[in-house]
């Protein structure tokens, strides 16, 4: 949603920052209050609360208070406390809705005169906005449409004092007429600057010298946060009176912000029994529409969407959220949860139904103690499996639950839910989900066979009598197509999966080369990327700048605009300034308003079609698709896609589209053209660009509509219907029939869809489509009827002639598509067992990493989960980071410190200066742990006595691993080993081996002080005891780890600690290049040359 209401004290606050020392303006007092507002506090803050004759009202978007009573005006403190403190959180019924007071601004009361009260709106339409002013205001204004003066502001124009003084302003008295004028010019660049979509002061009262803002009330393009945070500071946007505020929705609200997706939720009666938790925007409208209708408008409990590709885990989130609700009470009916959409566009239907899953069987023993029953109906890509998750835990559950493919009409199993009609069996759907390419499949692009006949249509003085209702068919040689089978186009963003997915299309249609002339990509360099050609690799050139990408490819006459909702306005504008660009389709949801009109204006100039902003795109079967539209190959060929027929579409929704393809291919020869305008307020094109299109070519023979609540472009069909400028069968539904059955105002999913007048209504547009001569069903559920009776009466007068179907060539699918949907397999080239990050959570050997942090398992755990596939006790996890701090350095003088130095000084980064010294770990520095492991294991396993081992060990002429120090002795003995020794026997279970050693030291002692048993020495028999008898381990497991060289790992990980301080180090001290000198080197040179 963009236009978002906000408080009175909201706006205010916003404008008195704004409006600053403007000296006509006079800054608003006032103080804000709510069920934990302290009044000591309040008045502290705000003194002039008892000094000053006050004003106190509710603050919660509630229109028309004076007339309601809920203005008190021209009192004292005491008075207001009284009368806010008896209103406090009680019901107060407004209109149809009810709700509780609890929120209330005070403002200093103004003594004023009747003729100096004023009015004065603006408000935003699609070219330009709209300034109302009159010169009389207050709550008797009454029907201010017809009374007050109006100026028209174009987008991109600023209306001078001049302006505004002749439009408005001839009912002023003229002293004080420049008074108002600077303040209006000077409100008007605020509403801009500020990106609101509406701003109404009444009473606006003027003095002769002062104007004050007496009521007040606002809208913000909520999309503008990321340009206008600064300007307005924190906003929290208020639901509308009547209905609360969850913190579910808030939450929602969060997570929703924080992606990529669209995640939105409503609680309508947190008391119903009918929840819902549907894909899209358009079809979560459609769901309600028909819940509605079935007479279920008071059980409905919410109203919510999810579209975008969530993630699993965000669904996941998402649909614990909707079952956290569903089962807070329980129902004396029971439940019904319907989980439904239409056909997905690129959302993976599997990756969202796991996420649900997991929420399902976290909630089982809930779901079945409130007798909760499921209905889902989903399709899309990789759909199959998503509802065979979803078929293999009902079982589990032990709930009824009922799954449905594209097969059942969308909406069926609400009918079915509400007990309104018979459940069908639930079927297994298609078991495929492409057509494969076989060998030779490529062999007919060369000569491609044509994949339907042009209809042949009678024609008698240009029109064609068709015998449905009184439509007349005009037939027309004017092609204005946006779209040809060789049309190419530049892509903005590195989305490889959507540039596929249109090669893919390509191929299928037959295209002779692909519509993908070049991507755009800002963040790299220019280079080719890599597609596939039907089972041909081919390379598509990448450019940084938009520029070299449209001077290189002059064909390309369509832009693909994958940005972002920051930076889509900029590379838009600068498609634009391309005169080879006739058409732009903008991706992104969630651009600003202002941004949009100016894309619209300047598009308008240049003559350039902008389909979007917030859609998928459009399709022309046989020709060109844009981006994800029309799905995945399945869908395509499902939905016959792949070759033109005779119905032609235009719809708001982007994931209605996908729906309106099954829909119409099922009642009709198919789709001729498609396109989704998008549901944003302002898109860039017309239901009406389109439809006029559709009526002037001949190729179309009927055309569908699909209109929602929110706007007035439908009207604009009703007129051409009537002037006849449409003689072509149009069938038309407009979504959004629910609205007028809630007691608050519902914000649907797309940001248009919301009416604010009876004529915005979605009942009121399907009556005058009507009216008008469209065809309109009776419901949603109708619309294919619809389509069907229409189409079979084309068919049987001639002006539809079927044609045999010409097979597509089949298409490969990509392996990593069929790897996930489990239709091939291949050995992994990887293997592991320690840790999974794919899931919602990343596991350590199986253990949520939640877990290890709660559980404060510390660095030793970690390493015992990763290294060992297993929690250890907290000894050992002790006795692993003990190790880790006695190894973490031993000086700088050390072989691996110094190299790590010398790399640090010679300017080497931190990663090849570690590795440098890591590098010098071996059988003489460091690495003796795993060697003293095997020695002494070796020794005490064949029964050597101490004596024994020393003598055999000297006889081969090698070096005890672990044993010797080339500082510390007996008589000044390594308090690490000291510390180490003492740990270990105190905690571990037995130290067979280590009380071994330390019978080999007393006897290397005995010979030389210094044949101590060191660090090396003392960690690798400490850990071989522990491996061996603390139970955790078989012993094949204990001789494993030390062959595998595990035990070296705790010298290795605790000395790059040292390693990565000596860099840091040196890099703090500043030290320049390290060179050696001469006088620490001896050299020698070869005797012949010293001679």
């Amino acid at each position: 949603m963009s236009a978002k209401a906000i408080r009175e004290a909201t706006g205010k606050s916003i404008l008195n920052k704004q409006l600053g020392t403007f000296g006509g303006f006079n800054q608003c007092q006032f103080a804000s209050v709510d069920c934990s507002t302290n009044w000591d506090t309040l008045v502290n803050t705000n003194p002039w609360l008892t000094s000053s004759k006050l004003v106190v009202k509710p603050d919660q978007l509630i229109k028309r208070r004076g007339k309601l009573g809920l203005i008190k005006v021209n009192t004292d403190l005491p008075t207001v406390k009284s009368w806010v403190q008896e209103r406090m959180d009680n019901d107060v019924k407004i209109g149809k809705a009810t709700g509780k007071l609890r929120n209330f601004i005070i403002e200093p009361f103004l003594q004023h005169a009747q003729d100096e009260e004023a009015y004065v709106c603006i408000y935003s339409h699609r070219n330009g906005d709209t300034i109302l002013f009159h010169h009389e205001g207050g709550v008797d204004i009454g029907d201010v449409d017809a009374k007050a003066s109006s100026l028209q502001v174009p987008v991109e124009h600023t209306p001078s004092t001049n302006e505004i003084q002749q439009a408005l302003l001839q009912h002023i008295q003229p002293a004080k007429q420049k008074l108002v004028a600077n303040f209006i010019e000077l409100l008007y660049k605020s509403y801009v600057d500020l990106y609101f979509t509406y701003l109404e002061i009444n009473p606006l009262v003027i003095k002769s010298e002062k104007i004050y803002m007496l009521d007040l009330a606002a809208k913000l393009d909520a999309t503008a946060d990321f340009i206008c945070r600064s300007k307005w500071g924190e906003i929290e946007y208020p639901p509308p009176f009547g209905r609360d505020a969850y913190p579910e929705e808030a939450y929602i609200a969060d997570l929703d912000s924080k992606s990529g997706a669209s995640l939105k939720l409503t609680i309508l009666n947190a008391h119903g029994r009918i929840w819902t938790m549907v894909a899209g925007g358009g079809a979560s409208v459609i769901y309600s529409d028909t819940i509605c209708e079935l007479g279920g408008a008071s059980e409905l409990a919410n109203y919510g969407e999810y579209s975008g590709a969530p993630s699993e885990q965000q669904t996941f989130e998402y649909a614990k959220t909707i079952l956290s609700l569903m089962t807070k009470e329980k129902h004396s009916d029971g439940k019904v949860l319907i989980i439904g959409g239409g056909i997905a566009n690129f959302t993976n239907v599997a990756a969202t139904f796991k996420g649900i899953v997991t929420a399902l069987q976290e909630f089982q023993p809930k779901l079945v103690d409130h007798k909760i029953s499921i209905f889902v109906r989903r399709a899309g890509p990789n759909y199959q499996e998503g509802l065979r998750v979803v078929r293999d835990v009902a079982s589990d559950l032990g709930i009824p639950l009922h799954v449905f493919g594209p097969e059942t009409h969308m909406t069926a199993i609400v009918g079915m839910a509400l007990g309104k009609r018979p459940i069908s069996h639930t079927t297994e759907g298609s078991s495929t989900t492409a057509n494969f390419l076989l060998p030779g499949g490529q062999s007919n692009l060369k000569s491609p066979a044509p994949s339907r006949k042009t209809s042949e249509v009678p024609v008698k003085d240009g029109l064609m009598h068709q015998g449905v209702g009184d439509i007349n068919v005009s037939v027309s040689t004017s092609q204005a197509s946006l779209f040809s089978k060789s049309t190419r186009a530049i892509v903005w963003g590195m989305q490889t999966r959507a540039v596929q997915g249109m090669m893919d299309f390509d191929f299928v249609c037959r295209r002779t080369e692909p519509s993908v002339a070049a991507l755009i990509y800002p963040f790299t360099g220019d280079h080719k990327q890599k597609f596939y050609w039907g089972h041909k690799e081919i390379l598509i050139p990448v450019y940084k700048n938009m520029e070299d990408a449209f001077r290189k490819h002059p064909d390309a006459d369509v832009l693909v605009n994958f940005a972002s909702l920051r930076s889509a306005y900029d590379s838009t504008m600068e498609a634009l300034n391309f005169t080879q660009v006739r058409s732009i389709a903008i991706i992104a949801e969630g651009i600003p308003e202002n941004m949009t009109r100016k894309i619209i204006k300047k598009a308008h100039e240049k003559g350039v079609s902008i389909i979007g902003p917030a859609t998928v795109g459009g399709i022309k079967p046989g020709c060109f698709k844009i981006g994800n539209t029309g799905g995945m190959m399945d869908n395509i060929l499902y939905s016959k896609l792949y070759r033109p027929g005779s119905v032609a579409y235009v719809s708001r929704s982007g994931g209605m589209s996908n729906e309106l393809n099954n829909i119409v291919s099922k009642a009709s020869d198919g789709v001729y053209e498609g396109v989704a305008i998008g549901g944003d307020r302002y898109p860039g094109t017309t239901f009406m660009d389109f439809i006029l299109r559709y009526q002037n070519d001949s190729n179309i023979k009927m055309i569908v509509l699909l209109g929602e609540v929110g706007g007035v472009e439908e009207y604009e069909v009703c007129e051409a219907l009537k002037s006849k400028k449409i003689t072509k069968p149009l069938i038309a539904w407009c979504i959004g029939t629910c609205a007028g059955m809630f007691t608050a105002e519902v914000q649907f999913g797309h940001a248009g869809s919301c009416a604010n007048s009876d004529r915005e209504t979605a009942v009121a547009k399907n009556e005058a489509l009507r009216e008008a001569g469209a065809f309109v069903p009776k419901t949603f559920d109708d619309l294919g009827e619809e389509i069907k009776d229409v189409y079979d009466s084309l068919v049987e007068k001639g002006i539809i002639q079927i044609t045999e179907e010409v097979p597509p060539p089949t298409v490969p699918m990509d392996f990593s598509w069929a790897r996930e949907l489990g239709l091939i397999r291949k050995p992994a080239s990887f293997m592991t067992s320690i840790c999974d990050e794919r899931g919602q959570e990343l596991l350590y050997a199986g253990m949520p990493i939640s877990d290890v942090l709660k559980q404060d398992m510390g660095i030793g755990g970690v390493i015992s989960l990763l290294w060992f596939q297993r929690p250890l006790p907290v000894y050992a996890c002790k006795f692993i980071e003990m190790c880790l701090m006695v190894t973490a350095d031993h000086g700088p003088a050390v072989s691996g410190a110094h190299n790590t130095i010398v790399c640090a000084r010679a300017g080497k980064d931190l990663v090849s200066s570690l590795v440098s010294g890591l590098l010098t770990i071996g059988d003489r520095f460091g690495g003796a742990l795993n060697g003293a492991a095997q020695q002494f294991s070796e020794a005490y396993d064949a029964g050597l006595i101490p004596m024994e081992f020393v003598n055999a060990m000297r006889k081969k002429g090698e070096l005890i691993m672990g044993i010797g120090h080339r500082i510390k002795s007996v008589n000044n003995p390594d308090m690490r080993v000291k510390l180490i020794k003492e740990f270990v026997v105190a905690n571990f279970p037995s130290t067979p081996l280590l009380d071994y050693a330390l019978e080999v030291e007393k006897i290397t002692t005995s010979k030389k002080p210094n044949l101590i048993l060191n660090v090396d020495g003392i960690i690798a028999v400490a850990f071989v005891d522990f491996l061996r008898n603390s139970g955790c381990f078989t012993r094949e497991e204990s001789l494993e780890y030390i062959e595998q060289g595990s035990i070296n790992g705790l010298f290795v990980l605790g000395r790059s600690i040292g390693f990565i301080g000596h860099f840091m180090d040196q890099k703090r001290l500043k030290q320049g290049l390290y060179r050696h000198p001469w006088d620490d080197i001896s050299y020698v040179l070869p005797e012949q040359y010293n001679q």
